[in-house]
């Protein structure tokens, strides 16, 4: 089993900024980009003779109201179908009833998928047997849910080593293995400590040192923090986003918090009565919503905080003079605000010496000022 390679700097890093949106800047992944997860015309259907469904034009294009009244059956998931980058944070995010929790738990068949292709971590899971199933989630998918499923009568330590256990591995490895995990995510000292004795958060963090502890492919996060008081949702938030950076894992998280999607995914796909409304960056969320439904989520979102300079350049004009200082694409708008509000040029945006664009003054106080 491959061990996660650390260095000091994992015990020192510095926590990311508790902004309340925008954390993440990265570009959605390119064709060349290795997939971890792919999912195709997925469906998964509740009720009596649900497979026929996806098949039945007629049937197939109702809506989800007149789906039941005609058939008693509910659609959870309709033909759903997306991919996710090796190592990205892909946020699923919807309202309650949106078919994102079902989504996830189709992924490793804890629900059975009604028709549809899933492939995880290399893995055909939609045509897996119940071995290779097993197997699969023991060694390549960890999940991580809202209720915490820590074992009371064992240590802070025991519990993150459970998995090493029924894995089959030995004492001495699955030992030394948690206490990596342990000091990975902040728990040094509270080894021998029993869940009962720790505070919400502090058990949420063992959640996630027992995910961490087998190595796993991909995480699978369920609103792992919903239940958990503000300041300590944030800070939870900030440390999965501290731990995607130093291991590098894909992550899967589920939410129905848009503050929460934004703060931490590479890319957001939002949902609604099964289906997928739309998927990108926070950035492409709030500066082209897909339809009136996105349209509302994000009205209220302090742009500033979301986009980029992306966003916010434009095509320089042959006779304007500009500064010499140059700027990242994807720097976010609020971070960058203080350097092209004090030029009294407008700024290279330039990437790999290539210059993209130029941003001026009157753009930046567009965005810091609007607030719908």
């Amino acid at each position: 089993m491959a061990e996660i390679l650390l260095d000091e700097s994992v015990f020192t890093a510095t926590e990311p900024t508790d902004m309340s949106v925008g954390n993440s800047t990265r570009e959605a992944p390119d064709a060349t980009s290795p997939v971890s997860i792919h999912v195709r015309k997925l469906w998964k259907l509740f009720g009596p003779d649900a497979d026929r469904i996806p098949n039945d034009k007629v049937l197939s294009a109702l809506s989800r109201t007149d789906l039941m009244q005609q058939t008693q059956c509910t659609v959870a998931v309709r033909d759903v179908s997306f991919e996710v980058a090796a190592g990205e944070m892909f946020v699923i995010m919807g309202l309650s009833g949106s078919g994102k929790s079902t989504l996830l738990r189709c992924l490793t068949r804890l629900v059975e998928p009604t028709q549809g292709a899933i492939t995880l971590a290399g893995e055909d899971i939609t045509q897996a047997t119940d071995t290779q199933l097993r197997r699969l989630r023991r060694d390549k998918v960890a999940m991580v849910f809202q209720h915490f499923g820590l074992l009371p009568h064992r240590t802070v330590k025991s519990n993150v080593a459970f998995g090493l256990e029924v894995r089959g591995e030995g004492k001495q490895h699955r030992m030394s293995r948690a206490q990596t995990v342990i000091d990975l995510v902040g728990l040094t000292g509270y080894e021998k400590s029993f869940p009962g004795e720790l505070s919400g958060g502090m058990q949420q963090r063992v959640g996630l040192a027992r995910a961490l502890a087998g190595d796993p492919d991909v995480l699978l996060f369920d609103e792992p923090f919903s239940a958990l008081d503000p300041l300590i949702r944030r800070e939870m938030q900030n440390e999965v986003i501290r731990l995607h950076k130093v291991v590098g894992k894909t992550m899967v998280f589920v939410t129905h918090d848009l503050q929460e999607a934004l703060k931490l995914g590479d890319r957001i796909m939002i949902m609604r009565d099964g289906e997928i409304v739309q998927i990108g960056t926070g950035a492409e969320l709030v500066a082209t919503p897909a339809d009136d439904y996105v349209r509302k989520f994000v009205s209220d979102v302090p742009k500033a905080h979301v986009l980029t300079l992306r966003n916010a350049m434009r095509p320089a004009e042959s006779t304007e003079l500009l500064s010499e200082s140059e700027i990242g694409p994807d720097e976010i708008v609020y971070a960058a605000a203080k350097t092209v509000l004090n030029s009294e040029l407008p700024i290279r945006v330039c990437e790999n010496g290539v210059q993209l664009g130029v941003v001026d003054r009157n753009k930046i106080i567009d965005i810091l000022t609007e607030t719908r």
